[in-house]
């Protein structure tokens, strides 16, 4: 399967622990697959920090890899993803609030992230939460965090 990460920099090595805390799914690697959606991260990146060109990067995925790996799926926005949202959101510490390797789920952009805020500002309950992003077809993302994670990632040239 591709898979693509948007940046301001060309990737010629994965480093999970350059990622930034408080993410959606942690510290690591995200990527997406849709290359339009990895375009536009790349875009939000170079808008920010100014500095750079939007850049892509393309890896193939090679699933039967994961095998004894800790993966971790959302298929939708449900209670189950928002706390593990607001847990890893929450976390400004080294260590990984959680022990998966993969994560697979929906993004938090913009919209979703205001709602999120609501909720840990006590404005909304976490069902209240989760009724709002019923309406909100997500976008999905994929998070590596662990090296033997990012070993079933191959760079495409």
């Amino acid at each position: 399967m591709r898979l693509y990460h948007g940046s301001n920099v060309k990737i010629d090595t994965i480093e999970p622990l350059r990622g930034k805390k408080g993410k959606d799914f942690g510290r690591g690697f995200y990527l997406s697959a849709i290359f339009e959606q990895a375009y536009r991260m790349a875009e939000l990146t170079v808008a920010k920090t100014g500095e750079g060109e939007p850049i892509v990067t393309e890896f193939e995925f090679d699933e039967s890899k994961v095998d004894g790996l800790r993966v971790k799926r959302f298929e939708a926005y449900d209670k189950d993803w928002a706390e593990f949202i607001i847990m890893n959101r929450n976390n400004r510490s080294e260590k990984q609030a959680h022990d998966y390797d993969i994560v697979y789920g929906p993004i938090a952009d913009d919209t979703v992230g205001a709602t999120i805020s609501l909720f840990q500002r006590h404005y909304i309950s976490l069902d209240e939460l989760i009724k709002r992003l019923q309406f909100v077809k997500p976008k999905y993302q994929y998070f590596f965090a662990s090296e033997s994670a990012i070993s079933a990632l191959k760079k495409v040239e």
